[in-house]
Parts: C-alpha cells; structure tokens; sequence
C-alpha cells in the first residue's frame, strides 16, 4: 500500500503547521518540513519541540533563507527530500505541500487512488511550445543567470539582464536536457526521487545552471522527471487543486467552498484561507475518515471562470478601423435568430430555410463546426471568424449570391450583435424566449462544465439560481440596446402571436409565417 512522505515547505503559522503534520502522520503518512530560514527561530522551535516525539516528523538537515523565484525553494526542497529518502525507507511517494495546502480527501482514497496507478504526477510541458507562462520575461528566464531576486531587489535585477544583453552573454542550456515547466505541486514515486538525487550528485553543470535561472522550482523537477523517467510513466498533472484569477494570485477558499473541494479530481488544494477555521477544522478530520465516498464533478474551474466573470462583462478591445469603416453593403439585409437554447433556434432556422428558401447559417460565431464554405482561411476558427466578422459576412452573401442571409446567434454575443445592428445594412432581431426547466439548466451546467454528473444537489441547487439570473442577464443586456428591428417570439405565447412576430420580422405572408409558427415540437428540449 502507497505510504506518503510529505515534502513541506512553510514559514509561518506554526499551530497550523504543527496540527497538519499531526493529522498527516496520524494514519502512518510520513512528513519532511523545511521551514524559511527568514522566519522566526522562535516559531520553527516551537514546531520541533511539538512534534519532537513524532516518529514520523523529520527535519531538513540545513535551513535554506527562501525567495521567491529563486534557486533558494529548490534547494529547500532537496534538503527536506534528502532528509525524507534516509528517514522513511517505506516511504512510496513523496509529496510537495505548502502551509496553505490541506487534504480534500481521505488517505483512505489518496493511498487507493496511488496504488491503482504506478506513475509520477507532475506537470511539465515544452518551456518553449507551450504557452504556460502567461506574462512576464520567458526565454530570459533561462538564457541569462540571475543573482538578484525581481522581488526584492527589481532595479538590480533588471540591470544586470539588460548589461548581460548587451554584452551578449547569453548562455547555453545543458545540450541533453528538454527544458520542461509546470505547477511546482508534484507527487513523485520513490524510484523517481532517488533518480532525481543521484543526477543532482552527479551533473553538476545541471545544477549550476538551474541554480541561476529565474523561478526554477518551475522548470527543475519538471525538467529532471521528463529527463529521467519514461513518458508512459508520467501523467501530466498535479494532484493538488489550485487556481489562479485573472491578475495571477491565486484563488483562495473558505470555509463555503468544502462540499465543492471535496468534488474535485484532486487529493488536495491549494490555498486555503488562514480564517476560514471551520473549513479547516472539516477538511483537518476528514484525512483520518473511513469508508468516504467522494462523487467527483471536477467543475471547480468552470465554475470559478463562470462566478467571476459575471462581473467583468464588456468589449475588450476596441474594433479595428478595418471593422469599423467595412460595410455589409445598404441594399444587403441581415436577419439574426438570437436564442440560449441553440437547438430550438436550429430548428426554426431550417423551417424557415423550408419555407422561404433564404440561405441560412447555424450558430458560426459559437461552433467551430458549423459548416462554411471556404473562403481562403477566414472562417478556419472562432477566433478568425469574430475578428474579420464584417468581412465573413460580405463573402457569405457574395458566396450565396443573395442580399438576404439568416444566422443564429447567442444571447452572449451582444458585442457582435451591436456591430451588426450598428452597419449600414438592415440587421434585423428575432429574439426567441424559452423557458428554462431546473432539468435542462442543469442539463446546460454539465454540458458547459460548470457542474459534473456526481455534482451533489445541494450545490445544484445554489448554483441554479445564479445561472438562471445569467440566461434573463444576458436578454436583458439586448432589449436595454433599444435596437431598431426588434422583434420577439416566446414559448408561452400562442402560435398566432409568434406567427405576427415572425411576419414581421421576415417580411413574408402571415400564412407563411404561420406555418413556421405552426412547427411540431419548436420548442421541446
């Protein structure tokens, strides 16, 4: 059976430090603590005389004064793995925590879930190819050394990279090494530690150059496992829950977050606020329980981006001169079937196609699938499609060979409707109002990844409300335009109101739009 040595790195709240390596321990895990040379000697002596007679409690031989960024949390690292490897020869796996990290999980479940699988947990992707670094200096990071620490001494820090740029002393990475990087929240097997420590001994050209890069404990671990070990033995991901807001902190949790932590695909998460004491005394009792079952939904993240965008909603960048200046063309009519539940939308779109014969064009700002022609590249992607959207458009009603064309667009596209609705063609808007069942917007949660299949009810049922306020939000936003050709059909109104609505709106016969109106089964989910 898996038996964890805990790699803790911590420099203050010594009652907290002290009560997770006695919750740690207490069902025969093992724990290796470093704790920051900078911090109090008063509070580190209290951590070892607590937990003095702790058999399973190890120290790091050599506190390491820690800065962020810099080689100084690798070395901490490798001094509490080096302690962890000669105390605890039963150990199995070694695992990376902070003083903010707390279990969400049983060892009950962590121990079954790491023997059902003989593998390293890390992320380590191409330092180069991938896109995880989101802001600040990248290639710099390792082609230049770095002695002075951008935290606390920036100006310094900054100089010595711009004379190493001028002076051309940009060095060379170890020529065998694939430099990796990834969250520095690893769970690693005995095998793969001891391999790590013995190619520490051995390469010290590797050292050396690890030791002045900037942010190593990124690049080192991740690095050396993709190095060392078989790729099929590697699963590319950590085990502890963590996310990062738009500014790059990271999200904190309290004592309100326990039923969804516990749903996460994780062993553990990161951070956990220092007030949240109810959370902490929950999750603190939970390690040691038996027989837990964990429902996992895994919509932790969905859900976060969902919350907290709500409050950011707007026009991010401003459009091009080209977008702006560009016209559909006067004598050209746009007609848009604005609708959340897209495949009711689909299903008036082909019954109009049916009875007016107007070329019509499913949800294309929305589905990468929706099928178009090509037209040299500009449809390719999503991303295409919304930045040259005016262009698109021209070359649909050009490919068509029509001054006639209908669309389908969501209700969150209200800064592509406004672009239309603002062109000098005639944009027209048939907005079609459903309603929403608790199953189907629970249904909509799963589909979108803000809840899961074993998502508890009770979450469910807090999470409903805010989501069905999103879907009125959204319809709101588009009535409050004022937009000029407006029109709206709803599910509760009989079929010869809709079909007034859709006479209007199409500018056909009220008999045809009656058909429409008419159709079997519009608005069934």
């Amino acid at each position: 059976m898996a038996r964890i040595a805990f790699i803790l790195l911590c420099h203050k709240d010594p009652e907290a430090i002290i009560a997770q390596a006695q919750r740690l321990t207490a069902v025969g895990d093992y724990m290796a603590i470093h704790f920051d040379a900078r911090a109090s000697d008063a509070h580190y002596r209290m951590i070892r005389d607590a937990l003095r007679d702790n058999p399973n409690v190890v120290f790091a031989k050599r506190r390491i004064k820690c800065g962020w960024g810099s080689w100084s949390l690798v070395k901490a690292t490798l001094n509490a793995v080096q302690a962890a490897v000669e105390a605890f020869p039963r150990a199995t796996h070694f695992y990376m925590l902070s003083g903010d990290c707390m279990a969400i999980k049983s060892a009950e479940y962590a121990h079954a879930f790491l023997d059902a699988d003989d593998a390293d947990y890390i992320e380590s992707f191409d330092f180069f190819e991938s896109d995880w670094i989101k802001t600040g200096i990248k290639e710099e990071r390792l082609a230049y050394r770095h002695i002075f620490n951008e935290r606390t001494h920036k100006r310094l820090f900054y100089l010595s990279l711009d004379i190493q740029k001028r002076l051309g002393l940009k060095r060379d990475i170890p020529h065998d090494l694939q430099i990796q990087i990834g969250s520095q929240w690893w769970c690693l097997r005995r095998r793969t530690i001891e391999r790590i420590l013995d190619f520490t001994r051995k390469r010290r050209d590797v050292m050396r150059f690890f030791s002045t890069t900037w942010i190593p404990d990124e690049t080192f671990f991740q690095t050396l496992v993709r190095h060392l070990i078989p790729e099929s033995e590697i699963r590319c991901r950590t085990l502890t829950f963590l996310m990062f807001s738009d500014y790059g902190m990271p999200v904190t949790f309290y004592n309100d977050h326990y039923d969804l932590l516990l749903s996460q695909d994780f062993l553990f998460a990161r951070k956990i606020s220092p007030g949240a004491t109810r959370l902490k005394e929950r999750l603190g009792d939970l390690y040691a329980a038996e027989g837990v079952r964990f429902p996992i939904s895994n919509e932790g993240r969905g859900l976060f981006q969902f919350l907290s965008g709500r409050g950011r909603i707007g026009r991010r960048f401003a459009s091009r001169f080209w977008e702006t200046e560009s016209t559909l063309g006067r004598e050209r009519e746009l007609l848009i079937l604005v609708c959340k539940k897209w495949h009711v939308a689909k299903r008036l779109l082909y019954r109009i196609r049916h009875v007016t014969n107007v070329p019509v064009i499913e949800y294309l700002f929305n589905e990468e699938s929706t099928y178009l022609p090509d037209l040299g590249g500009i449809q390719s992607s999503l991303g295409k499609r919304t930045r040259h959207r005016r262009a698109l458009m021209r070359m649909l009603f050009d490919y068509y060979e029509t001054d006639r064309l209908i669309v389908c667009m969501d209700p969150g596209n209200l800064d592509l409707i406004q672009d239309f609705c603002g062109d000098r063609s005639t944009t027209r808007l048939l907005e079609i109002e459903c309603q929403f069942s608790d199953d189907y917007l629970i249904g909509h949660a799963r589909r979108v990844g803000l809840a899961g299949d074993r998502t508890p009810p009770e979450t469910l049922a807090r999470l409903l409300p805010t989501i069905r306020n999103d879907m009125t939000f959204e319809s709101d936003r588009i009535r409050d335009q004022n937009f000029e050709h407006h029109h709206r059909i709803r599910e509760v109104d009989p079929v010869a109101e809709n079909a007034a609505k859709l006479s209007q709106f199409l500018a056909i016969p009220h008999d045809k739009a009656h058909e429409i109106a008419a159709t079997e089964y519009l608005f069934a989910d």
